[in-house]
């Protein structure tokens, strides 16, 4: 579970079913391509496409397409390639579905691939929810300096929604050079414009069935090798009526070896219909009557095994005699084929030409045998944790009511592992009126709307909810208020979460142990908000002691957290890394852990100076820590990763780290947030001396406060101290200083009162400030005094700095005029040996070439800076071009480090510099002049 929110609460299903999430033999290739003679040509010419961004295996049903990938799959791991392999069916036509195979079918490659797309998936909730899952997953594989292939075959099977094919585009648009997209599929993929894009740019490689059609020779090789031998004749006459078309010959060849040799019917096979009629025909007929009857009853299920067969043949106990038959029916080359599996089982499918035929046999059986093939399918599935393949049978069956249970009793332990998009997944299949129906899985639906932060949706359900509260039991009831203090967590409202603390203290005797701990996690949240810290401790304590293990390392992440409210950060730094070590040995489940403890420890770094640690720790998880911990977390990790950009020269990393805290506060109504990023943004602009906009910033913050008349969180007082101290260095700047320390001096008994001994530092620093430029030295030399001790004591560094570029020089007059003790100037030298470490001056813009600067652009790159040079903003700039403001923030980045510069106005200017030098030159080289023609 993420630290989003406790975890649910309810009464324990009948059964606790174990998911599989996806099935092994979708991410494993099939084995059936080994009886293909190698087609040497065919493979030489794809490994030579094999740095291609894209290749594209299009050719109808029976072309050889699957084969053909698998042997090439083969020969790309002899050359140390990656490669993960995915094999797409109907209902793997849905979002989230398509996005749990496809990170799955990487996880093969490597565990630790995709999981934090894999957290994003189920808490994204926004238009551009997909892209942010590419652009995290182009990441993460940007990382990995393999080389990586990923096969999606069958893409056919994908049609029906359109935004698999926008996130497939977006892929191919913002693919690493080690990332190379293989596509198998019988009908022209739906992404023009990113085939026509990769096509000019000779970074497509395309095969159809003109190049999967055996030559004559092939077909004639093919043939003798499948016969053991034939005339030349009788093969050029076969190639000739398949047109070389794979399973034309192999019919043909199944059809011959049943008759001995004795004859083929002359027709032509080129096409599906064909292929069935043929078969039909010609070879059904032919086969024995229990054969014909497993093969057809298979048809409804994607894969099969011996022990399935049995069960769905009504002979339970035949699964010795099963393993027989379909070893030799798989022998005899009969259209079914092995695939891969890390079951125990021997799995295998149809061939999809032969499962079209049956599915249509099969669909002309009494609608009460459909049903009972069915109901014992999904029995049968159930029975080995399959949940997903249960669940479509037993809706198939009839059966709604059945697979509710099935999906009601994995639904807790679903939440509890962090799978959130198989849950949704499973509960999307159910008919409407189960999920009506269910208290449970309304609970369910709705800890996932909390967690992709719908909290609108989430409000109605919990009114939906609370409006049958007078017939709920007691732990239902209970669920949800732990949702409604979820909420109050989520929208850092420790006020509202106050408001409901007696239901919330009245705890069922039959409570869960994970209700138990979340819980306790809430109140310890709201204690350690409002500054009870003794409160918080003492409920994380309870917590560690009784509470599930699995919640433990939550709980030691909001006791750090604790810690640094207070600024005791080297306890704090002590606690983070255990935690952090722990939750990243436990995978995807805790991710959320992850997070919340890496924004925790990004600050303590950020303390005491180490600005690379900060970068390094934050900036490959930002995504997940938007949208998989909580406003305070998140406050924190931007903050502290602004400041580290800022102060390495990354200025302009710097300022969209800041747009994206601000973005954050505003999109979800938090306040303390969006206080934060406007202080630290009103800060930078006095520093630059851009005064105009930083009294803007002023003016946005002041109303930002006033919002908050007669609000008495947590939050709320830090917004209006937030006000206060932005007021103080707005006067300080106009040399101000006695309006200044008015405002600052409240902030001061407050944060005593408060006792937030870091900001208690950090403000008497910007006392010193203060008194120091009214020539107060005495009252200056105090608060210096009083700010070291406290700063040494709690081990702070960036706190004394960060309050004004002065503060170096300030610290040194100390340090000359005063007669500090040796412990306390040793400390003093210490944090001027820090500022001296990293100075506030972005490094040296290179100075590429005209040529080589415009010509590295792409389309998208000169289309953005186009609409930049008309003075644009980002989300504009998005608008017209369709794709997301988030996306517009990716390429400006790749454009300013191709310019060399930092900003808008820098990137403009040197464009044009770089454009007339251009002109320049080219006017130079042809001999014209200057002047006009």
């Amino acid at each position: 579970m993420t630290p989003r929110n406790p975890a649910p609460s309810w009464p324990s299903a009948a059964r606790q079913t174990h998911s599989e999430p996806i099935a092994s033999t979708k991410l494993l290739p099939p084995r059936g391509a080994r009886r293909l003679m190698p087609r040497d040509a065919l493979i030489a010419r794809l490994q030579e496409a094999r740095r291609q961004r894209c290749v594209v295996v299009q050719g109808p049903a029976g072309s050889g397409k699957t084969s053909t990938l698998v042997a090439w799959r083969q020969a790309l791991l002899t050359l140390d390639y990656d490669v993960a392999w995915l094999s797409l069916a109907p209902e793997d036509d849905e979002l989230a579905r398509f996005f749990d195979c496809l990170l799955a079918s990487l996880a093969e490659v490597d565990p630790a691939l995709g999981q934090e797309t894999t957290l994003l998936m189920g808490r994204d909730s926004d238009e551009s929810a997909v892209e942010h899952w590419v652009i995290t997953l182009v990441q993460e594989i940007a990382r990995r300096p393999r080389e990586l292939v990923l096969m999606l075959d069958d893409v056919q099977n994908l049609d029906d929604e359109p935004r698999i094919f926008e996130a497939l585009q977006w892929l191919l648009e913002y693919a690493p050079a080690n990332l190379h997209l293989v596509f198998g599929t019988r009908h022209p993929l739906p992404l023009p414009l990113a085939m026509s894009r990769l096509r000019a740019q000779g970074l497509l490689g395309e095969f159809d069935l003109r190049d999967l059609r055996f030559t004559p020779e092939e077909s004639e090789r093919f043939l003798r090798e499948q016969l053991g031998s034939i005339e030349p004749k009788d093969a050029r006459t076969l190639h000739n009526l398949t047109d070389g078309w794979v399973a034309g010959l192999q019919l043909f060849a199944v059809d011959l070896k049943a008759k001995h040799g004795s004859g083929f019917a002359p027709v032509e096979m080129r096409d599906a219909q064909a292929f069935a009629s043929y078969f039909e025909r010609e070879v059904l007929v032919r086969l024995a009557p229990e054969d014909l009857d497993l093969l057809t009853r298979m048809a409804a299920c994607n894969r099969f095994c011996a022990p399935l067969c049995a069960t769905l043949l009504g002979q339970p106990q035949a699964v010795a005699r099963m393993t027989t038959r379909l070893a030799h029916l798989d022998a005899q080359n009969l259209f079914i084929s092995q695939v891969s599996s890390h079951d125990r089982e021997s799995w295998y499918r149809l061939h999809p030409l032969l499962r079209e035929v049956l599915l249509a046999r099969l669909a002309l059986s009494p609608p009460d045998d459909m049903r009972a093939l069915h109901h014992a399918a999904w029995r049968w599935f159930e029975g080995r944790g399959h949940t997903d393949e249960a669940v479509r049978h037993a809706v198939q069956a009839g059966e709604s009511q059945a697979a509710g249970d099935l999906v009601e009793a994995c639904a807790l332990d679903l939440l509890a592992r962090g799978e959130l998009t198989q849950l949704a997944n499973l509960i999307r299949r159910l008919p409407p009126e189960q999920l009506k129906a269910r208290f449970r899985l309304r609970i369910a639906r709705a800890h996932l709307q909390l967690y992709a932060l719908r909290t609108e949706e989430l409000r109605h359900e919990l009114v939906q909810l609370e409006s049958d509260f007078g017939t709920l039991g007691a732990r239902e009831r209970y669920g949800i208020t732990l949702l409604r203090g979820g909420l109050a967590m989520q929208e850092d409202d420790s006020t509202a979460l106050r408001a409901i603390m007696p239901a919330l203290q009245a705890i069922p005797d039959n409570a869960d142990p994970h209700a138990v701990a979340g819980h306790r996690h809430l109140l310890a949240w709201m204690h350690m908000s409002d500054g009870e810290y003794a409160q918080a401790h003492a409920m994380l304590e309870e917590s560690a002691e009784r509470g599930h293990p699995g919640r433990l390392l939550l709980g030691q992440s909001l006791g750090a957290l604790s810690l640094t409210l207070q600024g005791r950060m080297a306890e704090a730094e002590a606690e983070l890394r255990g935690v952090l070590q722990a939750a990243q040995q436990q995978g995807a489940a805790e991710l959320g852990v992850v997070c919340l403890v890496s924004a925790l420890l990004a600050d303590v770094l950020y303390e005491s100076n180490d600005l690379d640690a900060v970068c390094d720790l934050l900036e490959p998880r930002l995504e997940l820590l938007l949208r998989a911990s909580i406003p305070d977390a998140v406050s924190r990790g931007l903050l502290v990763l602004c400041c580290a950009c800022w102060l390495k020269g990354r200025h302009l990393d710097a300022l969209d780290h800041l747009e994206r805290l601000e973005d954050y506060g505003v999109r979800h109504g938090l306040d303390r947030p969006l206080g934060h990023a406007l202080a630290l943004r009103m800060r930078w602009q006095l520093r630059r001396g851009d005064t105009v906009q930083a009294q803007s910033t002023l003016d946005r913050l002041v109303l930002l406060a006033a919002r908050q008349a007669g609000r008495t969180s947590a939050a709320a007082d830090e917004v209006r101290r937030f006000a206060e101290r932005a007021r103080g260095e707005m006067s300080m700047h106009w040399n101000d200083f006695d309006a200044a320390i008015a405002r600052i001096e409240p902030v001061l008994a407050d944060a005593e009162a408060a006792l937030r001994a870091r900001t208690v530092a950090n403000v008497r620093a910007q006392l010193a400030c203060a008194e120091e430029g009214r020539g107060n030295h005495a009252a200056a030399r105090r608060h210096w005094i009083e700010a070291l001790r406290l700063g040494h004591r709690l081990g702070l560094v960036r706190s004394l700095l960060d309050v004004s570029r002065q503060v170096p020089q300030l610290l040194e007059n100390v340090l000359q005029e005063e007669a500090l003790d040796p412990v306390l100037a040793f400390y003093a030298r210490r944090v001027l040996g820090a500022a001296a470490q990293w100075r506030q001056s972005a490094p040296a813009a290179p100075s590429p070439s005209s040529a080589a600067a415009i010509e590295s652009f792409s389309e998208r790159e000169r289309e953005v800076l186009h609409l930049v040079a008309q003075a644009l903003p980002n989300k504009k700039i998005a608008r017209v071009l369709g794709v997301t403001p988030h996306t517009v923030k990716w390429h400006l980045r790749k454009i300013y480090a191709k310019l060399g510069v930092a900003e808008r106005d820098e990137a403009v200017a040197r464009l044009r510099d770089l454009q007339l030098g251009a002109s320049t030159a080219g006017r130079e080289n042809t001999g014209h002049s200057g002047g006009t023609l």
